[in-house]
């Protein structure tokens, strides 16, 4: 009887300290929100130089931290992921692969916890790395993998402005334009975000950048 009490008090032990390594709900959120901020403020209103590659180490440590605290949360890796892609954009060049590769493991773990997690975001994230990247020998990209993993995110969020910008920029990547001005569309009557506002003015003139390049292929 004592070892099996002994047991049941271990077990439960075990469940109260599983539970500590997670943020409670409203915690995280909050912690993700802080960071998607974060983020969109060092991608779209900091200008190129020193100071916004600072940005984005930090938002790296900070992005880790919050994958340690809440190993079980696919939201977590996919900001991480996010964070390492958009900082190989920033560094350009080979030297960027590595971030390149390390963004396409966090995103991959994303979706073995759980592939629906923000709208199926690690979906259009890893879609558009597979396109970005240079193929074989030099790096990862494959443009047929890019598009089933976009066709992914689509089936999940198929009003996004994310996932249907990233399908529109990757079918005017292939030449695709009137395919690519649909999406491009359906991506400009997105609802907005809320708490999301710097980072959907960004996307939308991206939307907008896009669609003057695409209107120029097709008159």
């Amino acid at each position: 009887m004592k070892s099996l009490r002994k047991l049941a008090t271990a077990g439960a032990m075990l469940i109260l300290a599983t539970r500590a390594l997670a943020a409670p709900a409203p915690a995280f959120d909050a912690d993700l929100l802080s960071l998607q901020q974060a983020w969109a403020h060092a991608n779209y209103e900091m200008p190129a130089g020193d100071a916004r590659s600072a940005a984005f180490d930090a938002l790296e440590e900070r992005a880790a931290d919050l994958v340690e605290r809440n190993p079980a949360r696919a939201e977590a890796l996919i900001w991480q992921g996010i964070i390492e892609s958009s900082h190989a954009g920033v560094k350009g060049g080979l030297g960027a692969l590595g971030l390149c590769k390390d963004a396409r493991a966090s995103l991959e773990a994303a979706l073995k916890l759980n592939p629906a997690a923000l709208d199926g975001s690690a979906y259009t994230s890893l879609g558009a790395l597979y396109y970005k990247v240079p193929g074989f020998p030099i790096g990862f990209g494959d443009d047929d993998k890019a598009a089933r993993l976009l066709q992914q995110a689509l089936q999940l969020n198929p009003a996004g402005i994310d996932p249907n910008y990233f399908y529109a920029e990757y079918l005017f990547e292939q030449g695709r334009y009137a395919e690519s001005l649909k999406y491009l569309e359906k991506a400009a009557q997105a609802a907005p975000r809320p708490g999301r506002e710097v980072a959907d003015k960004g996307r939308r003139a991206e939307i907008a950048a896009l669609s003057v390049k695409v209107q120029a292929k097709l008159s």
